[in-house]
């Protein structure tokens, strides 16, 4: 994990910027992924809106390993998923995924909900117990968690999705995004798509992180956790290279 101040191209502003703006804006080359510094960025990025599926969901495997590798926040990360909650709404993130019925979207939301686990209160509050002064303000951490209304705003329309993939993605997301304080009004609202998550999901890292945001909004959750393992294993479903392969 990365203790590094944010830089100057991480935008705070109180409004999702267009991801036009983050793309353009950004100084990229000044902020440090896992890999140095962000210049493949801008690349990686704009791929995401290519009508091939597969470079697609390549671009999107790139990019977790720039800005999201062995579970870190980056300098780069914060401006990369402002990017991608801009694109939700974008024509490009409809296209099927290959081998699978299943809009781009629902992988979008899934990488933002991985990467976002990776700085949330249980993940974060266990580094911070063992490096005291890793959630101090100013940090790159804690400046990617004060973005969460912002990206919560962004993924709240695609709670209703017409598609079953999209709509539980969006779910898992905003659970995690709802754990900032200033989005406790959101929370018995969101209640209730977890206990769909529960019902309905066959996933049982989502469903996992549905039944942690009940038990900790003091929702009951029905039955035992599912697949109870250690903090740093708890992690929402996440895209990876291996989509790209027909399921056997």
């Amino acid at each position: 994990m990365n203790h590094s101040p944010v830089g100057a191209g991480a935008p705070h502003e109180p409004g999702l910027p267009p991801y036009q703006v983050v793309l353009a804006e950004t100084d990229w080359d000044s902020l440090e992924t896992a890999f140095g510094s962000g210049e493949d960025l801008p690349g990686v990025l704009a791929r995401l809106l290519e009508p091939d599926p597969k470079v697609q969901v390549t671009a999107l495997s790139e990019l977790g390993e720039l800005v999201g590798h062995q579970n870190t926040i980056y300098e780069a990360t914060a401006p990369a998923v402002m990017y991608v909650a801009g694109i939700l709404t974008h024509p490009a993130a409809m296209t099927l995924r290959p081998y699978r019925d299943i809009p781009v979207r629902a992988a979008l939301l899934g990488w933002l909900a991985s990467t976002l686990h990776d700085a949330s209160d249980e993940i974060a509050g266990f580094i911070e117990q063992c490096f005291p002064g890793f959630l101090a303000p100013g940090t790159t951490v804690a400046a990617f968690r004060d973005l969460r209304p912002m990206l919560y705003r962004a993924v709240a329309p695609f709670l209703q999705d017409s598609h079953e993939d999209v709509r539980e993605a969006a779910v898992i997301t905003a659970l995690v995004l709802a754990e900032h304080p200033a989005l406790a009004e959101h929370r018995d609202h969101l209640a209730v798509h977890a206990r769909r998550v529960l019902d309905t999901s066959g996933y049982d890292p989502n469903r996992r992180v549905a039944w942690r945001a009940l038990e900790a909004w003091g929702h009951d959750p029905p039955g035992p956790e599912p697949l109870s393992e250690e903090p740093w294993d708890r992690e929402p479903h996440s895209d990876g290279r291996g989509d790209l392969e027909p399921p056997f």
